[in-house]
């Protein structure tokens, strides 16, 4: 790891290629430790603060906020590049990234963001965000959540499931229905730091994949907030969350075609190698096939982010093409990571080699930030409006 407070380099002289940080910080950092750290789904906490010395962590966020201020075409392409070598942690950078810290960024006040954005920015601080529950997932307005207004202060009382960094977060983006005198004002969102008495770590989730992603509870018992912790307005929380969300389903969309191109590699590389018969794998025509169809979707996913990604640096109306690159690819990821342990047969079982592991980690990208099915329901509905 690195000492001291210099600025760190993967090459000399600094590159200013994002894809080409994210790709040389993966390969030095991440890939000598990614299947321990899934063997023993431990978080690695201290190599996130390292991303942030690398810009990974403040990716959305301006310069003078301590950011690199770059757009979500070179957004995505840094999570694509660290999830072909680890999806968990390209799972952390995103959900850092895109959910907590870009929601205090675009509905902060400038109190706020002199407060909390440099340091979520340069990766001192770690971020989470607070929207789902053991009954609020899909339907996020069935949250149980409750911030009650007493004097001036909040009281928040309730408890978020599936939350990443739920327990080493130092600060959390949490949304819940705000009570003014007996009446719900509607789902508002506050942020909370680490140590406010009442803000507790519940219980880690041990999971199928994501293993070297932290995944845990946040508990909230008569926790007390200022009104100076409110993002935006009161009543305002669910259509904030609803905005934030285009972004992170961006970002599931690059996490899902890192983790398909991964794959693709591997199995591509192994087919070539592998002989029977006297002439390698790829030779066979059930082989070649799989692998072609992997690339065509592969690449279908690639031009359905820099479509998304492009309707979201634009404002324009992001939500049917983020839909369709966070459905199509997540799906694709899944769909690949199969074939290629297929491809690679026995081989492809073993944890020697990437592939079961990406087998493993992809079947969140079709559950997180609004499954498959939400993704149809959601594009079904704009369609059928679009004239």
């Amino acid at each position: 790891m690195i000492e001291g407070n210099s600025k760190p380099t993967l090459a000399e002289p600094l590159v200013s290629d994002y894809r080409l940080i994210a790709r040389r910080f993966a390969g030095k950092y991440l890939q000598p430790h990614t299947k321990q750290w899934d063997r023993d789904q431990f978080f690695p906490i201290d190599t996130m603060r390292l991303a942030g010395r690398y810009g990974l962590m403040g990716v959305l966020v301006p310069e003078k906020f301590g950011g690199v201020g770059l757009d979500y075409h070179s957004y995505v392409s840094i999570i694509e590049e660290i999830s072909m070598v680890d999806p968990a942690v390209g799972l952390s950078i995103a959900a850092h990234n895109s959910l907590c810290t870009n929601h205090i960024y675009l509905f902060g006040d400038s109190h706020q963001h002199q407060r909390w954005l440099r340091k979520l920015a340069e990766g001192t601080w770690l971020g989470a965000w607070g929207l789902t529950e053991i009954d609020a997932g899909s339907d996020a307005r069935g949250m149980k959540t409750q911030a009650v207004y007493q004097g001036d202060k909040w009281v928040l009382n309730g408890k978020k499931n599936f939350i990443t960094h739920g327990a080493s977060s130092d600060i959390a983006v949490v949304l819940a229905n705000a009570v003014v005198g007996g009446v719900n004002k509607g789902i508002t969102t506050f942020a909370v730091e680490r140590g406010t008495k009442g803000f507790l770590a519940g219980k880690k989730d041990d999971k199928l994949g994501m293993r070297a992603s932290e995944t845990a509870e946040m508990i909230f018992q008569k926790c007390v907030i200022g009104e100076n912790q409110i993002l935006g307005k009161v009543g305002q929380g669910y259509k904030q969350a609803m905005k934030v969300l285009e972004g992170g389903r961006v970002s599931i969309a690059a996490l899902s075609l890192g983790i398909a191109r991964g794959a693709y590699q591997a199995a591509l590389n192994h087919a070539k190698k592998r002989e029977q018969f006297g002439q390698p794998v790829i030779d066979f025509q059930a082989i070649a096939f799989k692998i072609a169809e992997m690339a065509t979707d592969i690449e279908a996913s690639r031009l359905l982010i820099k479509s998304a990604a492009q309707a979201v640096n634009q404002n324009d109306n992001p939500v049917v093409p983020v839909c369709m690159a966070k459905l199509f690819a997540s799906e694709t990821c899944v769909k690949v990571s199969s074939e290629s342990i297929q491809i690679m047969a026995g081989y492809g079982y073993l944890k020697d080699y990437p592939v079961e592991k990406f087998y493993r980690d992809s079947k969140l990208c079709t559950i997180g930030e609004g499954t498959s099915e939400i993704q149809k329901l959601i594009l079904s509905r704009k369609l059928s409006k679009i004239v």
